[in-house]
């Protein structure tokens, strides 16, 4: 049957759009349904504030009026004015195993993007790379954690064979407390000394203190990974929709700061427990019981995804990462959860790989970004 690429033009295509990956992952039990509901709170134009600085256009393939695939071109101006270019981004990408609708939404994405100035295409990435970011290619064989992409392995091929290009890898490491031995002398010697010789403490974030927590995570989080690549600066407003609308998952014991003393942050960890556990179980509904299934399930995660660790430059040398590393490790040997992956890293990262290495951890999968510039 013909290939129909189309626009979400009404609330039964954004539907449609949303419910997709149902069909595409229907023989893929590793893959985690998202909250129906969570999933059009994201995708609401007027209540997702991505859309404060950036546009978007979602697109739907359909075969016989049937969706085979689905993909999101979108411009983010804080992405651009911060590194002073005109890339545009696609996302949300599921298609069928069928180069023909594979290369269909691409090339949709792409002449939306070409028609608002942008001089190259890359992704995948939901809206931005805080958001489920790059094509899974290593890792196939274990499920996703919260905030993580999971895709079939032919999704590498069809995305190259359309002439995507590599722009940049993902790495996320294992760490389990039982390998504690494997972790470098050093990294011990540094939590010791932090507050002896350079009068750092690390504590643990107050979710009562919530606005206050995160104005320090923001100011830690634009500083310090200000020079990664495809980084953009968090605005106050993002970050408090984020903050709120995780309440619910959030652990303090897993969320930490390092505080000078005189009470400067230099440094700060945000750890999650595993939700997609107890996801897995709902079918992407909190109706009639999804709600009784997480509230019976939440206590049963036995995994923490480390989703966020970064010190200001000029701390970096006095081992206050060392000792958030050390916290983890002593939260694993005390609670249900004591495993789990750290990351994303960029490939290009040798600091934070150097610091996974010294830990004992190993790469479990690994996520790829993906470019295309316009001629």
């Amino acid at each position: 049957m013909p290939l129909e690429i189309r626009p979400v033009s009404s609330r039964r295509d954004l539907a449609r759009f949303i419910r997709l990956p149902w069909r595409i992952y229907r023989n893929h039990p590793l893959w985690v349904p998202p909250l129906v509901y969570e999933r059009k709170r994201f995708l609401d134009r007027g209540k997702n504030p991505f859309f404060t600085h950036g546009e978007a256009e979602y697109f739907l393939a359909l075969r016989d009026g049937e969706p085979v695939g689905r993909i999101t071109a979108q411009i983010d101006r804080d992405f651009n004015d911060f590194h002073k270019n005109d890339w545009g981004m696609f996302g949300f990408f599921e298609t069928d195993e069928d180069p023909e609708t594979a290369n269909a939404l691409l090339g949709a994405a792409e002449g939306w993007l070409r028609e608002r100035g942008r001089d190259r295409m890359v992704g995948p990435m939901d809206f931005t790379m805080n958001d489920e970011s790059g094509i899974v290619i290593e890792g196939h064989d274990l499920p996703p954690m919260i905030k993580q992409p999971y895709h079939p392995p032919y999704y590498q091929g069809l995305v190259e064979a359309a002439g995507m290009e590599k722009a940049m890898d993902l790495y996320m490491y294992n760490l389990e407390v039982e390998n504690h031995d494997d972790v470098l002398p050093v990294i011990w010697e540094l939590d010791e000394k932090l507050e002896p010789e350079h009068g750092i403490k690390v504590r643990h974030m107050r979710k009562k203190d919530l606005q206050a927590e995160v104005e320090r995570f923001l100011e830690i989080y634009n500083i310090a990974w200000s020079k990664n690549w495809g980084f953009a600066p968090i605005r106050r407003e993002e970050m408090e929709h984020t903050a709120k609308e995780m309440m619910p998952i959030l652990d303090e014991d897993w969320m930490m700061v390092c505080e000078t003393a005189d009470g400067e942050t230099v440094g700060m960890a945000l750890s999650i427990a595993d939700v997609n556990q107890v996801l897995r179980r709902m079918n992407g509904r909190v109706l009639p019981l999804g709600w009784l299934k997480f509230l019976w399930y939440r206590p049963r995660i036995d995994r923490v995804r480390v989703g966020f660790l970064g010190v200001k430059p000029e701390y970096q040398h006095t081992g206050v990462a060392a000792a958030m590393y050390a916290e983890h490790y002593r939260m694993a040997a005390r609670k249900r959860q004591s495993g789990g992956e750290i990351g994303w890293i960029l490939e290009t990262n040798t600091a934070m790989n150097r610091g996974m290495e010294a830990m004992g951890g190993r790469i479990v999968k690994r996520y790829r970004v993906y470019e295309r510039p316009f001629a």
